[in-house]
């Protein structure tokens, strides 16, 4: 199986965020079968915080980010 996406931790981040928006409201939000409420707030939280990492890192990747490395040689 390959490794996850940038559209696909897009997706994931996305419905966190309307999941915390819902609870914030004090609604009930349903998100990959598991009903989240008000008391699942810091799940939620914490669930953004990770695909927002996890975004943040793919999309780097996905830029060629290449570290120069530079050697000094003594005469």
């Amino acid at each position: 199986m390959a490794g996850i996406t940038l559209a696909q931790a897009e997706s994931k981040l996305a419905l966190y965020l309307t999941a915390l928006d819902k609870v914030l409201l004090k609604q009930s939000y349903s998100i990959d079968g598991r009903s989240l409420t008000y008391a699942n707030l810091a799940d939620i939280e914490n669930a953004i915080q990770y695909w927002d990492t996890k975004c943040k890192k793919l999309s780097r990747g996905s830029r060629g980010n290449i570290k120069a490395r530079s050697i000094s040689t003594r005469d």
